[in-house]
């Protein structure tokens, strides 16, 4: 149960992370709506990527209790992944648009 919790609110800051990089960096803005679901797949992206390592969900939790250090780095991964997921998006949106001209 809290293993999910931590799982959504890792989203959640995905979702933070895009719509702050959008916001700080114009260019790469998709809107509300498109920041917000690329958020949630970058999140999703960097903390099955990097979960491994040892601070997943499930490890977070594993001895019982949460890792308040671990949580705070799966936080941060997905809060990274979410503006870093918008950034790529948005440089091959940009390519493909250049191209069409």
């Amino acid at each position: 149960m809290i293993a999910s919790f931590i799982s959504l609110a890792g989203i959640l800051m995905g979702i933070l992370g895009s719509n702050f990089t959008g916001l700080a960096v114009k260019k790469y803005s998709l809107g509300l709506t498109g920041n917000t679901i690329l958020g949630v797949f970058g999140s999703i992206l960097f903390i099955k990527s990097f979960g491994r390592l040892g601070f997943s969900p499930n490890m977070i939790m594993e001895s019982g209790h949460v890792d308040y250090i671990l949580l705070l780095i799966n936080f941060i991964v997905s809060f990274i992944g979410g503006g870093l997921f918008l950034i790529l998006i948005s440089l091959i949106k940009n390519k493909i648009e250049a191209r069409k001209k």
